[in-house]
């Protein structure tokens, strides 16, 4: 008997600007008398609205393809592994009924990027780094979805992150404040181990595409 079998693919891509890049856009926002750019969104009462980032923290990956252009490097890297806690949390979120736990929304959704190159494991509940981990919140429209596949994105600004990238995660929930982001995830979706390189400043941008088919 056939059996059909659900599956997913997962395609991860980073855009980086150097910080050559942001100052060329912060000049030019300077010379138009802009101070603040809006960043990610932040929660008050029932709605959702973008906070307002001052451009010597750095520019979002959108102000920069205005301003600059296209990132001057791009790394494309597919695949992942889905660890137990997201694939538990994913369920849960499929049963109204028994529903638990915070989803993968903006106000909720964090990209968390550390040093560790330790190997994937299912059993993982965080990324391995023991000091260089970083959870970003999504940028203003994301996640989406369109057809069958979700998007999620976070920018990581001049002062942000700045160390080797060799794995990265999808977080539902983020506790432990670290200036603009968190150092600890909650519940994490997946894991991925690769290498993207180095950063020391400039806006590095993670964008993850989940498709399920």
């Amino acid at each position: 008997m056939l059996v059909e079998r659900p599956g997913y693919k997962i395609v991860w891509t980073c855009d980086k600007w150097s910080e050559e890049a942001v100052e060329f856009g912060r000049h030019r926002l300077e010379r138009l008398g802009i101070t603040h750019m809006p960043g990610a969104m932040k929660q008050v009462g029932k709605i959702q609205i973008p906070q307002m980032v001052p451009i010597n923290c750095g520019l979002s990956s959108a102000a920069l393809r205005e301003l600059v252009g296209p990132p001057e490097e791009t790394v494309r890297i597919q695949e992942n592994l889905l660890l137990n806690e997201g694939i538990q949390r994913f369920m849960d979120m499929t049963m109204i009924a028994t529903l638990t736990g915070t989803g993968w929304n903006n106000a909720n959704a964090f990209t968390g990027v550390g040093d560790s190159a330790t190997a994937e494991a299912a059993t993982q509940t965080e990324l391995q780094a023991a000091t260089n981990r970083f959870y970003k919140a999504m940028n203003a429209t994301y996640p989406s979805r369109s057809g069958q596949t979700s998007s999620f994105q976070s920018d990581f600004a001049t002062g942000e992150a700045n160390y080797v990238w060799a794995e990265w995660s999808l977080s539902s929930g983020a506790t432990t404040a670290s200036g603009a982001g968190f150092t600890t995830g909650t519940t994490n979706l997946n894991r991925k181990v690769a290498a993207l390189g180095t950063k020391a400043s400039g806006t590095w941008t993670l964008t993850t595409q989940v498709t399920f088919s």
